[in-house]
């Protein structure tokens, strides 16, 4: 469970992490969907095409030793570019009324769970204004 809440306290766990705020500290809460970043692996791509073109051009082509390495480099950026299917990091973003942003990178697996426990929050909140007015 990663929200817990109480009549005037929320709770949140997620893996080594624990903290709480009052239920009216509370400014913002929801989720966040950034997309990943794969510059240093586009970088080496470059880098290694730009060697092989360097020695196509100044190498003979009866020397073709470093076809292998090169193919070797492309098939390992590859495997380190699409690990998974999945192209966006998600995290948890809490804002208080003191100016403090909590944010915690999350599994894509547990974004279901999570958005439903916000949007349970949510609710919540929404009802206590409601019933405010």
């Amino acid at each position: 469970m990663f929200i817990t809440l109480t009549h005037d306290q929320v709770r949140f766990y997620y893996g080594s992490e624990h903290w709480q705020y009052n239920f009216d500290e509370i400014v913002e809460l929801g989720l966040l969907k950034k997309k990943k970043s794969y510059f240093l692996e586009n970088i080496a791509f470059l880098i290694v095409t730009a060697f092989a073109y360097y020695f196509i051009i100044f190498s003979n082509f009866a020397e073709l030793y470093y076809i292998i390495p090169t193919l070797l480099c492309y098939t390992i950026l590859i495997i380190l570019r699409f690990p998974k299917n999945l192209e966006f990091d998600y995290y948890v973003i809490v804002k208080d009324i003191y100016q403090k942003e909590t944010k915690i990178k999350i599994k894509a697996l547990d974004r279901t769970k999570i958005g439903k426990q916000i949007d349970q929050y949510l609710s919540l909140k929404f009802d206590q204004i409601l019933q405010e007015a």
